[in-house]
């Protein structure tokens, strides 16, 4: 197994992680942007994105700036947004070809740096405001974005059990914003926003490929505009999981829907730099995190009470979410059914099998993710957001150390929080 080394160093206003790693033929740089997340500022933060994307000044279309990625090699420019913990997170990505793999080539890396610094600093803008068709066009395609959400009725079922689950709490927020808030939003608020953030936000840049550390410095030093100190240490660094205070609640939506969703929250007091956390993980695997869980296998499996049962963790939140799709009339029976499996693992009714292979399930996870060079940054990101040092492998080794007095132990700290449902229209029994 290879390891992954990491050089981190904080410059100004920014800390900068170059990854070297001669597997990949290309150069991977990343730039996030974080922040806490903020009712008044989430929908601001869910359309920049969309609004950056469309041009830079130098490169004012769409059209433009693909031409000139297409002359650097075909480089590969994406942006996105999304929330970890307590925080947002804004994420711009470019993929270049090595210049050391090409000859002739001497400064495609820096000119492509010098590209991605140029669509996140000197966007396309008429005075203090963002070109107004171009500001138009993004409020629609965001608006349907936040519209679609609730015909996907997996993703609607997760967000609505959120709502219910952290009432008042950050990560309640919904990730791509408000459509009330496009609503009384112009083109001069978005752009004062957004220089509010590159001012305030904590900044990491990563770079991952076949380089040399001091090269990559002097390019990013040389070309990274940012004058602002930041911040360079956490501005909402994971929190101790919250306890819920109330008995479990029961919450039921109707709708017209012929597969109701059922999904449960449980919290888990546990979170990604917490010690029980790789137990934590291999709990979640063995309860739903695999086609082999007890989940799978005892709902939809050997009861054939659902179309699919799985679980997975929120892991800066000390969540546990439960999904399951079933036929509005097995509510009951598929929740009394999910419970018994969540009881079963707060028991330690694990056999040894169930054990050996759901950690070695997550770890042959955990290695393909390292495989790929955004799977690496991410991964290695995870420990800014949890203020944690806690290194690829470090967690890999950890995940094979777990025993099932462990997992055991892990599973006397969840508590069950919210029941969610959504069904038909008569649905249920118990209304």
């Amino acid at each position: 197994m290879v390891t992954i080394e990491e050089q981190v160093k904080n410059m100004n206003g920014y800390n900068l992680h170059v990854i070297p790693n001669k597997k990949f033929k290309t150069v991977h740089i990343v730039v996030k942007f974080k922040a806490p997340l903020n009712r008044e500022t989430i929908t601001k933060r869910a359309l920049l994105p969309y609004v950056l994307q469309q041009g830079s000044k130098k490169y004012p279309s769409r059209k433009e700036l693909q031409i000139a990625l297409d002359d650097l090699y075909g480089s590969v420019l994406s942006m996105d947004s999304g929330k970890k913990g307590d925080n947002h997170i804004i994420s711009f990505r470019l993929e270049v070809a090595n210049d050391k793999f090409i000859p002739n080539e001497t400064n495609l890396v820096e000119d492509s740096f010098r590209l991605l610094n140029e669509v996140i600093f000197q966007p396309n803008v008429q005075g203090d405001a963002f070109v107004e068709s171009v500001f138009n066009r993004e409020v629609g395609t965001l608006r349907q974005k936040i519209k679609s959400i609730i015909d996907d009725k997996m993703q609607y079922a997760n967000m609505r059990l959120l709502d219910e689950m952290l009432d008042g709490d950050p990560y309640q927020l919904h990730v791509h914003g408000y459509e009330e808030d496009l609503d009384s939003l112009n083109a001069t608020d978005l752009y004062r926003y957004y220089t509010t953030m590159l001012k305030e936000d904590q900044v990491d840049i990563y770079i991952l490929g076949d380089l040399d550390q001091e090269k990559m410095e002097a390019i990013v030093t040389a070309n990274m505009e940012r004058t602002s100190s930041g911040a360079t240490t956490g501005t909402n660094d994971e929190e101790s999981p919250s306890r819920n205070h109330h008995a479990p609640k029961e919450v039921i939506d109707k709708q017209n829907v012929q597969q109701a969703k059922l999904h449960i929250g449980y919290r888990t007091n546990c979170t990604y730099r917490d010690k029980e956390y790789p137990a934590l993980q291999v709990f979640n695997g063995i309860l739903g995190g695999f086609p082999s869980s007890k989940l799978f296998i005892n709902v939809r499996e050997k009861n054939s009470l659902a179309y699919y049962a799985s679980s997975r963790l929120e892991s800066h939140k000390g969540l546990l979410l439960v999904f399951s799709g079933i036929a509005p009339g097995d509510y009951e029976k598929a929740r009394a059914i999910i419970e018994e499996q969540m009881k079963a693992m707060k028991n330690g009714d694990i056999s040894e099998n169930e054990l050996a292979e759901s950690k070695e399930l997550i770890v042959n996870q955990l290695l393909e993710t390292l495989d790929h060079p955004q799977g690496i940054i991410e991964m290695l990101y995870q420990q800014v957001i949890a203020n944690a040092d806690i290194s690829p492998h470090q967690l890999i080794d950890k995940i094979k150390a777990v025993q099932l007095d462990d997992v055991k132990a892990i599973g006397e700290k969840i508590t069950e929080d919210t029941v969610y449902l959504l069904t038909s229209e008569g649905g249920t029994s118990n209304e």
